[in-house]
């Protein structure tokens, strides 16, 4: 009933600052194993893309002329094109499990949902993490409400729906397992290990061993839209929230906010490993580099510039605009 109660005041407030819709979305409290099979759920589109990208772009490889004169790495090509999406499902559902116990709710990812999804709030991280840090029950809990609210309402915005999901999914098609580094890795392998069922779980569900074999000059290529974009959004709703509990807790903001703030890169590899699958880059730069955009719109145009930021898929920045807001400025011809 409070989350109900404290999701209402958020709508109120959101609808005001940003001026997108909000939508009549329900914040439903939750435990950790319920958050992790709805975000399985939820992605599971993006996973099975990458399964089929994986088990698909082994073959090209041992056409390689190279690969004529090592048989072995042609075996293990073709090994990897039956193993690899086994390998994904056990890696993918260990590590979502894990994120589970670090989540404040549904967009722990910036990603869109399916339409009409109920928003979740992680009932013991959100206690916990107000233990930790001295927080006020009611504080974090308006907080969290009001961060689910804004990714919302941003990532169902059609066109930047559409873009983000674009990218990642051309993200996920640009994975290219390499048996070389599948060799490399089999290689330093203990002998003794190949009899023993838990180690080679181990081996198989090892984030490093998947990522190591399949990134792709294509992937590199793209990273620049992808990075740019996600910079934005992640910059924008820090923006939104900074205003909003500022207006709603009563001067005690700026604490909860460097708090969330810093607990939202402490993570480790195990933390990051979903993030890089999907091609996401949520490190403190990437955070800043949306700060900064934001900022530097803020100082020339005011609020009225930065409404500007999502009204078509023409007015999303590119990579050099993230980096020089001026230039999207000068594009979209808003005065200084």
């Amino acid at each position: 009933m409070r989350y109900e109660e404290l999701g209402r005041i958020a709508e109120m407030h959101l609808a005001d600052l940003t001026g997108l819709p909000v939508g009549t979305a329900r914040v439903v409290p939750v435990n950790r194993t319920a958050w992790a099979h709805r975000a399985l759920a939820d992605h599971r589109p993006l996973f099975d893309r990458l399964s089929r990208s994986l088990g698909r772009s082994a073959a090209p490889e041992a056409a390689d002329p190279a690969a004529a004169d090592d048989p072995f790495g042609a075996m293990l090509g073709q090994m990897l094109q039956m193993v690899a999406p086994m390998m994904l499902g056990m890696t993918v559902g260990s590590m979502v499990g894990h994120l589970s116990r670090r989540a404040f709710g549904t967009y722990h990812l910036p990603l869109p949902r399916p339409a009409g999804a109920e928003l979740q709030v992680v009932v013991p991280n959100v206690a916990r993490f107000a233990e930790d840090w001295s927080i006020g029950a009611d504080d974090i809990r308006l907080w969290v409400s009001l961060s689910e609210l804004t990714h919302h309402s941003l990532l169902g915005v059609p066109h930047v729906r559409g873009r983000l999901d674009s990218l990642v999914g051309e993200y996920i098609d640009g994975f290219r397992p390499d048996a070389s580094a599948i060799e490399e890795r089999l290689g330093r392998l203990d002998v003794d290990a190949l009899g023993d069922p838990a180690a080679l779980q181990k081996l198989f569900g090892d984030p490093e061993i998947v990522l190591g074999a399949v990134r792709s000059p294509a992937q590199d290529a793209l990273r620049p839209r992808l990075d740019g974009l996600v910079a934005v959004v992640v910059g924008w709703v820090d923006h939104v929230m900074d205003r909003a509990a500022g207006r709603l807790l009563g001067g005690d903001e700026g604490r909860l906010a460097e708090a969330v703030r810093r607990d939202r890169v402490e993570a480790s590899d195990a933390d990051r490993f979903v993030e890089k699958l999907l091609g996401l880059e949520l490190s403190q730069p990437a955070y800043d580099r949306g700060a900064a955009f934001v900022d530097g719109v803020l100082e020339r145009a005011g609020e009225a510039g930065l409404e500007r930021l999502w009204e078509s898929e023409r007015t999303l920045p590119t990579p050099a605009e993230v980096d020089a807001p001026g230039l999207w400025l000068a594009r979209l011809e808003i005065d200084e």
